[in-house]
C-alpha cells in the first residue's frame, strides 16, 4: 500500500514543475469509471483512463484511453513498432509508476515513462487520476499532452456493446 498523500503530493508537484493548471477534485471511492463519472457530473468519454503497458525488454509507457473507449492493441503495437505488449499486475504497475490501480497517473510518476494518448482527448478538458483513491483531477487535455510530449494518434476502438 502506498502512501496516498504522496502519491498526489508528486502529482501536484509535477504539474506544477511543467506549468500545468490543474484542479484537484475529491469524491467518494467508486467502484467503477462510470461511477466516478457520476460523482464528478462528467461523461465517462471525458475521464481518461491512463493504462500502464509493459514492453518486453522490460520497459513501460503510458496509454491514456478515453472512459467511453479501449485499447486497440494492434494500433498502438504498430505505433510503437513492437510485436507485444502487456497489461502488468497490480504490483508490475505499481512497481513501474509509484502508483496503485485506480490513481495512476503520468503526472508524478516515479519514472517518467513514454506518453501515448488517443486523439479523442484533444481539445477539452479531461479527468484522469490523482495519485490517490478518491480524488481526480481535471487539467486541459492539450496542455497536459504538450507537457509530457505525447505521441497523439488513433490508438483506441469502441467499447463492446453491453
Amino acid at each position: 500500500m502506498t502512501d496516498t498523500a504522496a502519491g498526489r503530493d508528486r502529482v501536484a508537484a509535477d504539474a506544477a514543475a511543467r506549468g500545468l493548471d490543474v484542479e484537484f477534485v475529491e469524491r467518494m471511492r467508486a467502484r467503477s469509471l462510470e461511477e466516478a463519472a457520476e460523482q464528478l457530473g462528467i461523461a465517462p468519454s471525458s475521464i481518461v483512463k491512463t493504462l500502464v503497458v509493459a514492453r518486453s525488454d522490460g520497459s513501460f509507457l503510458f496509454a491514456l484511453v478515453p472512459g467511453d473507449r479501449q485499447l486497440a492493441w494492434p494500433k498502438l503495437r504498430a505505433l510503437v513498432g513492437v510485436n507485444k505488449l502487456r497489461l502488468p499486475d497490480a504490483a508490475e504497475a505499481l512497481a513501474a509508476t509509484g502508483f496503485e490501480r485506480g490513481t495512476i497517473t503520468p503526472l508524478g510518476s516515479t519514472t517518467a515513462w513514454p506518453v501515448y494518448a488517443d486523439t479523442r482527448m484533444q481539445g477539452r478538458r479531461v479527468s484522469l487520476g490523482a495519485g490517490s483513491h478518491g480524488a481526480s483531477l481535471f487539467v486541459a487535455a492539450d496542455e497536459l499532452l504538450a507537457s509530457l510530449s505525447a505521441t497523439v494518434a488513433d490508438i483506441t476502438e469502441p467499447l463492446p456493446a453491453r
